[in-house]
């Protein structure tokens, strides 16, 4: 069974790159995982979590499905080939084909990459920590290490958490005020001294001024979108013990 998944315009059309945004349906996980639950960290059968993987890995021609284990830093790693063990890190880039770079989120905000002239391809996980820190643009510099070039570079910004239903509070505020004082405008009002941060509306900003050639934002709520994606802050909210993950992946045909 293929999974269902969301495409972005920006990187369809690539002539030898397949990508596929994966939400919660279409696998083989139940309860608080059902169904399509791509997380290796988290509480699930592994079998199930193994099957959900090969089926998202189908979907999108990629012989291996990699991931790392995301810290909420900046690091990135140049993948060469498969792994036995996830390096610790919250991007990756390569130019070698059949590699599915699987980046994890459940409202963090997944991030793909594409050079389709170089053939080189990027995937980042950006969590308000990593983010903040300058995971993408270290994604950016990664590629263009492998010979992309930033004006080819095309980028998609997944399923997140949106500003609706990403309330914080005013010392995150004065944190990315910090960095860029001109960020003010992706923080609205909320009750009391709370705010609503636009995390993927603030990825959008650091790529455009990055110089990158083309850079989507495809809107998609997790939180909101209870059917359709996992949410850890919906969990939260919930007091449940654990929740799956969702799947962005990009790869280079063979």
């Amino acid at each position: 069974m293929t999974p269902p998944f969301t495409t972005a315009d920006a990187l369809s059309g690539t002539p030898g790159i397949f990508h596929g945004f994966f939400g919660r349906r279409g696998g083989v996980s139940g309860g608080l995982y059902d169904s399509l639950n791509a997380g290796e960290g988290s509480a699930d059968v592994p079998r199930n979590i193994a099957e959900n993987r090969a089926r998202i890995s189908g979907a999108v021609g990629a012989r291996w499905l990699l991931s790392c284990y995301q810290v909420h830093s900046p690091d990135v790693v140049r993948v060469t080939g498969p792994w036995d063990e996830r390096p610790k890190a919250d991007a990756m880039v390569t130019d070698r084909p059949e590699l599915g770079l699987c980046i994890l989120s459940a409202d963090c905000t997944p991030v793909l990459f594409a050079d389709p002239e170089a053939r080189i391809i990027g995937a980042a996980h950006a969590g308000w920590k990593g983010a903040h820190a300058g995971v993408l643009l270290r994604t950016v510099e990664a590629m263009e290490a492998l010979g992309a070039d930033r004006r080819h570079i095309r980028a998609a910004i997944g399923p997140t958490i949106q500003q609706a239903s990403y309330e914080v509070g005013p010392e995150f505020r004065d944190s990315f005020l910090g960095l860029d004082p001109a960020s003010a405008g992706l923080f609205a009002p909320g009750l009391g001294d709370r705010f609503q941060f636009d995390l993927p509306g603030f990825c959008a900003r650091q790529l455009s001024a990055a110089g990158l050639g083309q850079v989507e934002n495809l809107g998609l709520d997790t939180c909101a979108l209870e059917e359709i994606y996992f949410s850890n802050r919906r969990r939260n909210l919930r007091g449940e013990e654990d929740y799956g993950r969702n799947a962005s992946v990009i790869v280079i045909s063979g």
